[in-house]
């Protein structure tokens, strides 16, 4: 959903069968096993069940037709085959009829650690297993659907809330907090450093936004030298709303479900509303500095 990428994907054939080559498979293989390491301990338990009934391939890049059939039965959710880029008309539509936009390439080896657009990996290993729970699928659902009839204007605060959870999601379980976003599970630097936080307290002072950490640069740190560390907060519609985020960063702030249930508690609740009400009260100040130092809180900074 941005405006530009060097990649290209790969066309299905009449079968939906995609054509992975042999150095793409290789691709998979390495993001695979070092991201189920990574996730072990981490992940929250619906997306440690879906992962096991999705069954990935580990050699190869799975095809969309094998994760569709325990998509289909599990919540009626199917991946569609998307260009490397699609725009918010397209994506909200294909939610809005339980399809998931799945673009059919994969990162190169040059941009294997970190890829601002979302790839095949990211896609069906971050964001599939999460499609199995019905808790979540039908929050995503209801998501695509508002985001459909939804006015530009609108459809940003609702941006936010994707963000913060479908993406980069945290929830409370018996054995700590644990991760649910896809954009998480898809990154070993997020995925270390989401659960190195804590929750804010009234005495807490604002972050300081020169100390945001690129991801990129991230797997070169050890978390025993940083210095920043993420802040928990709970789960709350509107303020999620209002919090900026920018896409190229370790993300300074989650917020943080008490059940994965929350998520279809408010799929039933008046969602509009709450953009309403966020639209009224304003946004938080960023909790990071602005992309281009000189152009602080122009477009492309932050959303």
């Amino acid at each position: 959903m941005g405006s530009a990428t060097k990649y290209v994907s790969k066309k299905p054939d009449e079968r939906g069968f995609v054509d992975w080559d042999q150095s793409e498979n290789q691709i998979w293989h390495d993001l695979v096993t070092r991201q189920l390491s990574c996730v072990s301990g981490r992940a929250c338990q619906a997306y440690i069940d879906g992962l096991k009934m999705l069954n990935l391939p580990i050699d190869k890049a799975p095809q969309l037709g094998d994760v569709n059939r325990v998509l289909k039965a599990q919540t009626g959710w199917e991946c569609v085959a998307v260009p490397a880029l699609i725009n918010f008309d397209r994506f909200f539509e294909l939610l809005a009829n339980k399809q998931f936009p799945v673009a059919t390439f994969l990162r190169s080896r040059e941009e294997f650690d970190y890829l601002q657009e979302p790839d095949f990996f990211h896609e069906i290993f971050g964001h599939c297993a999460m499609l199995t729970n019905p808790a979540f699928a039908e929050f995503t659902h209801t998501y695509g659907k508002l985001g459909f009839s939804a006015s530009p204007k609108d459809r940003v605060y609702l941006a936010r809330l994707y963000w913060f959870t479908v993406e980069f999601g945290l929830l409370q379980e018996t054995n700590g907090i644990r991760i649910y976003g896809g954009g998480i599970l898809s990154s070993p630097g997020e995925t270390r450093f989401a659960l190195t936080g804590d929750f804010e307290s009234a005495n807490d002072s604002v972050n300081d936004p020169e100390s945001g950490l690129n991801q990129q640069n991230t797997e070169q740190i050890e978390l025993s030298q940083r210095e920043v560390r993420p802040i928990y907060r709970p789960f709350d519609p509107i303020d999620i709303m209002r919090t900026p985020y920018r896409i190229d960063i370790m993300q300074p702030v989650y917020f943080i479900l008490d059940d994965i249930q929350q998520l279809f508690e408010l799929a039933q609740q008046d969602i509009m509303s709450m953009v309403e009400q966020a639209k009224a009260m304003g946004l938080h100040e960023p909790l990071f500095p602005p992309k281009n130092k000189d152009e602080d809180k122009k477009v492309g900074n932050y959303v």
